[in-house]
């Protein structure tokens, strides 16, 4: 099996995600058969958050979920780091009342 996995659009794989990854033959597969972007929002869902704890629990929750089938994190706003395109209107009012 190859060690290599692809990034996502405005993320690299981070090498936590990349272990969880390929220890499980059906999550890397499923990973490869990503779109770019849905890579990235996983990356990004994975690797926006403020506690060890809670990335670790994201790590673990990758592989599940593309187990069980998601092709995306449910209930994430989406990727702010992407330079291809405007944060929309929607996300920045989700922004605002984070920083509140």
């Amino acid at each position: 099996m190859s060690t290599t996995l692809p990034g996502g659009t405005a993320h690299e794989l981070p090498s936590d995600l990349k272990k969880a990854l390929l220890a499980d033959k059906q999550s890397a597969a499923l990973w490869n058969s990503l779109t770019p972007l849905a890579r990235n929002e996983w990356i990004c869902w994975t690797i926006d958050v403020k506690q060890a704890k809670t990335r670790e629990d994201h790590v673990k929750r990758v592989v599940k979920q593309l187990k069980e089938g998601k092709r995306r994190p449910c209930c994430w706003i989406g990727c702010t780091h992407r330079t291809d395109k405007a944060v929309s209107p929607s996300v920045k009012w989700v922004l605002s009342k984070r920083s509140k």
